[in-house]
């Protein structure tokens, strides 16, 4: 595994990032210690959950998960650098987490800051978060009141770095500005929409990630499956991702079926697969400190791994620019 400082901190950690998403929802307990335990084996020292995983039938699942995967083992805490997220409505009453709707249970507030670092703490049976992530803006919680939850947790321990995910460039200069007016570090890393397939982040989210000293995850690397072989899957008759979400809404668009299309023959030109030439590709990016991976099974573990170690081609690359033309960075995206 090769290691990288995540953004302008002196914290070490992996370019390839372990996703648990899948696990409680997609993957069990047990073959999700078993991913877990692959990946620690390999190097991989970076593992990313959040609060709300599990979604509807268990909303905290992953994190209980983790939690049993350190409980069973003291030594393998401190081998992780553990990243969590809060923002999300997580009270269990029933309906999708998306239309729970109890005051003062999701968002950003120093309330909620403070009840979701004690609740996730407890779920993942340790005594610090290491990474704390924001999942989304909050558009009514001034940053102020924000970074004063933040330092408190801080300063006993709780958690160590404050990051960002989803967030817009302009939402992170303001975030780190008032972050520097408070004495504070500020946000550490931004986890980003970021792959072949949609590369808008390059207009003003790494820019000013680069700017700001913020390492770069990008989640979904491969697009919800379409780039990972997705038109080989449906002729073979497998890939269940391909049937749902981005992957299924792409390839019926002809025009993105097209280029998915000639990115897998591309990839096949040189005897690569098109999952790890999608790892590799986000890997070479400027600023990208590691995509993260969110397998379901240790195939799929093994597989991201091989990513790292693959070096493309200029020609190829300059090809999977024709084919995956970027919007470039701002205001020259649509400007002069």
């Amino acid at each position: 595994m090769e290691y990288t400082q995540l953004g302008r901190t002196g914290l070490k950690v992996g370019r390839i990032v372990l996703g648990t998403m899948n696990f409680g929802s997609h993957t069990g307990e047990a073959d999700s210690h078993a991913i877990m335990d692959a990946a620690l084996a390999a190097g991989v020292n970076f593992f990313d959950t959040a609060n709300i995983y599990g979604r509807d039938e268990h909303k905290g699942l992953t994190e209980e998960i983790l939690g049993s995967w350190f409980a069973a083992d003291g030594g393998r805490r401190d081998k992780v650098v553990l990243a969590t997220k809060l923002h999300g409505n997580v009270t269990n009453d029933g309906r999708p987490w998306h239309e729970q709707s109890w005051p003062n249970h999701d968002k950003l507030s120093a309330l909620n800051i403070r009840r979701e670092v004690e609740a996730s703490l407890r779920r993942l049976r340790t005594d610090r978060i290491d990474v704390y992530q924001f999942h989304h803006i909050d558009r009514a919680t001034p940053w102020e009141e924000i970074w004063q939850a933040v330092d408190v947790l801080i300063r006993q321990g709780k958690i160590l770095y404050a990051a960002s995910s989803n967030f817009a460039g302009w939402h992170l200069a303001r975030t780190n500005e008032a972050a520097a007016r408070a004495g504070m570090l500020g946000l550490v890393s931004e986890q980003c929409l970021y792959n072949l397939a949609e590369r808008r982040a390059e207009m003003d989210v790494l820019p000013a990630a680069q700017a700001y000293g913020l390492g770069v995850i990008p989640w979904s690397p491969l697009h919800q499956g379409l780039l990972g072989g997705a038109l080989r899957k449906e002729r073979e008759g497998g890939g269940a991702r391909t049937s749902a979400g981005r992957a299924a809404s792409g390839l019926a668009d002809p025009a993105v079926r097209a280029r998915v299309e000639a990115y897998e023959e591309a990839v096949a030109k040189y005897g690569f697969e098109p999952g790890e030439v999608a790892l590799a590709w986000l890997l070479a990016r400027p600023g990208v400190t590691g995509p993260i991976v969110g397998p379901r099974t240790a195939a799929h573990l093994d597989s991201a791994l091989r990513a790292v170690e693959l070096t493309l081609p200029d020609e190829l690359l300059a090809e999977l620019d024709t084919i995956f033309p970027g919007p470039g960075p701002s205001p020259e995206a649509f400007a002069w």
